[in-house]
């Protein structure tokens, strides 16, 4: 297809999308404030090399695809947008960090599984509005060999590691497992082959993790029940097709009790922008009446702790992930990004 075509095509798409949000719905405009100095802060912040990092130059490339992400969800492309030199600077610098055995990555970085399973999501966004055949044809074979990789590095009870179940001794931990199913799954949407086992592994390890009050442990072999991989566990479970299973309500109940804005969810909870990340996903999936009182509370909350600089800074990963985080929970109803829409 010509790709002038495709690029009217994909505006069109993106202006019906848009249509979803009509500014979020004419939410308080103090949302789209926050999310404006959010994304300038994060352009700011982009290194000339392509990437963002967190505290101590690390996790460039996780935090590349979240910063990027965050980007997309604001309607910028590669090649539109006021992000768009951002975004395509983010999946060149990606790009760069595909190595020939899949991973997007090093090998020396301990916990690449989750920058593996960030950049699917990411490259796959841009993968599905890129116009032009070459850059297309690159990020299809980068995309292809992920998923290959993530089937190689999954453990025997279908779980992830922070590294592959070669590289970390068949060793699994839940938010990991996350990470990699979401990314699966948006591969699979934008039309990359996954074959289908390895979601079915990765749906049995899950329900493995879970505790009889539906909530998600740490790891198959125990470590309680966690509210930040519970809520997580959910999205991925909506990502793999699975919507009103038994397990999975029981585990929205779990979700309703411990992470939900106010009473004793109100606390600030280990891994709380983590927990949110998904479970503002699960909410805008829900029924409308939900989701608006949801980002009601959740977004009254992210809005308090913004500092001046547009940046959120509590967290000791840093203000690029909290940043990038919290942007993309108040842009879900954008309808941008296919990974995240109804």
């Amino acid at each position: 297809m010509h790709k002038t075509l495709i690029g009217i095509l994909f505006s069109v798409w993106l202006t019906l999308c848009g249509a979803d949000s009509i500014f979020a719905k004419n939410r308080d405009p103090k949302y789209q404030k926050a999310v404006s100095n959010a994304l300038e802060y994060l352009a700011r912040e982009q290194r000339r090399q392509g990437y963002w990092e967190a505290n101590g130059g690390q996790y460039r490339v996780a935090m590349t695809a979240l910063a990027g992400n965050a980007l997309l969800a604001e309607g910028s492309t590669t090649t539109r947008g006021k992000y768009a030199r951002n975004i395509q600077n983010a999946v060149d610098y990606l790009l760069e960090m595909s190595q020939p055995n899949g991973l997007i990555g090093y090998k020396n970085d301990y916990h690449y599984t989750y920058g593996h399973g960030y950049s699917m999501v990411f490259l796959s966004q841009v993968y599905g509005e890129e116009e032009d055949a070459l850059r297309r044809e690159e990020l299809k074979k980068v995309l292809i060999k992920a998923v290959e990789f993530c089937a190689s590095a999954q453990t025997t009870r279908g779980g992830w590691g922070y590294v592959s179940a070669k590289d970390g001794n068949d060793f699994d931990e839940g938010s990991t497992c996350i990470t990699q199913v979401q990314g699966l799954r948006a591969c699979r949407n934008a039309g990359i082959p996954v074959d289908k086992k390895i979601i079915d592994r990765a749906k049995k390890y899950i329900s493995d993790c879970t505790t009889q009050e539906g909530g998600v442990q740490y790891s198959i072999r125990g470590g309680g029940a966690r509210p930040a991989i519970t809520a997580a566990a959910c999205a991925a479970l909506f990502n793999a097709g699975e919507y009103d299973s038994d397990h999975l309500k029981n585990m929205l109940d779990y979700c309703k009790k411990n992470v939900w804005p106010g009473g004793n969810a109100n606390r600030y909870f280990g891994h709380w922008h983590y927990a949110h990340f998904y479970y503002a996903q699960v909410m805008y999936r829900g029924e409308n009446k939900e989701w608006d009182k949801y980002i009601k509370d959740i977004g009254q909350q992210i809005l308090r702790k913004q500092s001046a600089s547009g940046a959120w800074m509590e967290g000791h990963v840093g203000p690029v992930y909290t940043t990038a985080i919290n942007a993309t929970i108040l842009q879900l109803d954008n309808g941008y990004l296919p990974i995240y829409q109804k």
